[in-house]
């Protein structure tokens, strides 16, 4: 269910062009708080704009923002995680005191203080989201190094005269892939969270950015007289988040090698 939900999200976002039938930021004022007709399949918002056009590019750039959150952070935190758990006690007390030190601050209250020093904007809150993701990457790649590089597959290597980055590459860090996707899987829910949080409350997507978050904060005010303009967005954010929270179940039911011996 996960993978079908997530293959229509991404085909509909990545034919954004295609599928929306108005330009997501065109105002015309003269149409402003329409019901759903054929023409506005979804009804407009308070200035006009079609609510279908700016869903389908709002889930573009929350999905979007999504995983390049989780590549960013991930990638970091993979290649520290590997460090800390490959070398001896002094990188890994070095790296691990200043993942502890960034994991003692509330995730969102974290991402609250980086973006405003920042600024506010999209970048910086991309920015400060993949900086929350990377420290749970560096725990993850981490415990999976410590199980792994004391077996006698990386022994073996280690008398063969392999390189430590080769060992590294090779050995270890093939362990830490299927993990690593049940992670990013769920973080990439996290994230589309975690931006239409801060979007919603203007520190992320600035207006007339078709971002979920900003969209949903921008509507509250025409909750009463115009429901679709709250429910288009909330409905977004639902369907990305349970898409990629189902795909984590669904990788980690397939990748667990201990799921088919459960009762």
């Amino acid at each position: 269910m996960g993978i079908a939900i997530l293959m229509g999200a991404i085909v509909i976002s990545l034919g954004a062009s295609a599928f929306a039938p108005h330009d997501p930021i065109k105002v015309s004022l003269q149409h402003r708080l329409k019901s759903p007709s054929p023409e506005f399949p979804l009804g407009t918002d308070w200035v006009g704009r079609c609510l279908l056009s700016r869903l389908i590019y709002g889930m573009r750039l929350t999905m979007f923002v999504g995983l390049v959150t989780v590549a960013l952070g991930g990638g970091v935190g993979v290649a520290l995680g590997l460090l800390a758990g490959f070398y001896g006690p002094r990188v890994e007390m070095v790296i691990m005191r200043a993942t502890d030190l960034l994991l003692a601050f509330p995730y969102f209250l974290l991402t609250i203080v980086l973006v405003s020093v920042l600024g506010a904007n999209l970048t910086n809150a991309v920015i400060a989201i993949a900086i929350w993701t990377t420290p749970h990457y560096i725990r993850l790649v981490r415990a999976v190094v410590l199980s792994v590089k004391s077996r006698e597959f990386v022994e073996a290597a280690r008398a063969l005269g392999r390189a430590d980055h080769g060992i590294l590459v090779r050995h270890v860090f093939p362990n830490c892939v299927s993990p690593l996707l049940v992670q990013s899987s769920t973080f990439c829910a996290q994230n589309m969270l975690m931006l239409a949080s801060l979007s919603f409350l203007g520190l992320g997507a600035q207006p007339p950015s078709p971002e979920l978050g900003a969209m949903l904060g921008a509507a509250r005010t025409y909750l009463r007289a115009a429901p679709q303009v709250v429910a288009v967005p909330a409905v977004g954010i639902l369907v990305g988040v349970l898409g990629f929270n189902f795909l984590g179940d669904a990788l980690r039911d397939l990748l667990d090698p201990r799921a088919g011996t459960r009762v």
